[in-house]
């Protein structure tokens, strides 16, 4: 038995796929200015961060009540958890992240 090749994710035609139709035409404009801005070899890991951005969008907004915690969020009425009671080792984390650069 062979092994299925499995998505890419961050292929822009899985993205459009996946992506609700209002999110369609923001995806491209963005899409577009990075593959423009990738021509040049230091705008290629930006066109990388957003394809990945999007594909995470793409997953988030399939989840029922996205556009209605995303609209809370917005307005300030979100339900909220401080990010060092979500992970509890946040602190360490942090320091971790900044000992690697």
């Amino acid at each position: 038995m062979t092994a299925q090749p499995t998505e890419d994710a961050a292929d822009p035609l899985v993205i459009l796929r996946d992506l609700p139709e209002r999110e369609h035409e923001e995806f491209l404009r963005q899409y577009h200015r990075a593959v423009d801005a990738a021509h040049n070899p230091a705008g290629y890991q930006q066109l990388r961060r957003l394809l990945h951005v999007w594909s995470l969008t793409a997953i988030a907004a399939q989840q029922p009540g996205y556009y209605e915690e995303l609209a809370a969020a917005r307005a300030g009425t979100a339900m909220t958890v401080p990010v060092t009671e979500a992970i509890p080792d946040w602190p360490e984390r942090v320091a971790a992240a900044r000992d690697r650069r």
